[in-house]
């Protein structure tokens, strides 16, 4: 839904965009997901559905809307997701109704999901889809970040490693490719991205008016 553009003086009015950012898990993704909600009021995350048990620490409802798994085949066969994945043996999904709420409340939504939800969501949403891949600097490196977060079994980390590299050959399904050297400064490049999205000129549905008023 069209709306304002922030700090806007013409009042152009533009579509939201639906940005998605995507990386290996200890990557660096939901840190730099958390800073850019920080710094933008016309940013909105969008909260998946998950069936994986809460972790500790986790809010309901703000990390996640954690349902049973009968729950979620109910909101699979209602069409109430935009997309959804079976990722580690539980299933992710995004809810539409959510994303179509923040879209006319005239923010932006920032989705954290995986290369399977990425290509569910640019094949509806299409040209409104900016779509950004994190890579860590290397595969050791990541393994690193995974045993010092200290939040999953050596069973769970060696999986997590294992999908990484299959995570990681999706690279060119994305918009943007950024290797995360430096956290502040991999968001700094992230930030960029949206705020020239933002203005990109087939989103600025208002631009056509203004231009025909030049010339009145």
């Amino acid at each position: 839904m069209p709306h304002r553009t922030e700090n806007d003086p013409h009042k152009f009015r533009r579509r939201g965009v639906l940005f998605v950012l995507s990386s290996p898990s200890g990557a660096g993704k939901s840190t730099i997901a958390r800073k850019l909600l920080a710094a933008n009021s016309f940013l909105e995350m969008s909260v998946s559905y998950t069936t994986r048990p809460m972790r500790p620490g986790e809010v309901d409802g703000v990390d996640y809307h954690f349902v049973d798994l009968e729950r979620f085949r109910e909101m699979v066969s209602n069409n109430e997701f935009l997309e959804w994945a079976h990722v580690f043996d539980h299933r992710y999904g995004t809810p539409r109704a959510t994303v179509e709420k923040i879209l006319a409340s005239g923010r932006d939504v920032l989705f954290d999901i995986d290369w399977q939800g990425a290509q569910q969501l640019f094949q509806l949403a299409g040209g409104d889809v900016v779509r950004v891949f994190i890579l860590p600097p290397s595969l050791k490196i990541l393994h690193e970040r995974l045993i010092k977060r200290a939040t999953d079994s050596t069973a769970v980390i060696d999986a997590r490693m294992a999908r990484a590299t299959a995570e990681v050959s999706h690279w060119d399904g994305y918009d943007y490719v950024l290797v995360n050297d430096h956290v502040d400064q991999c968001y700094e490049t992230v930030h960029t991205i949206l705020k020239a999205e933002r203005v990109r000129r087939s989103r600025q549905t208002g631009l056509i008016g203004f231009i025909r008023g030049l010339n009145k």
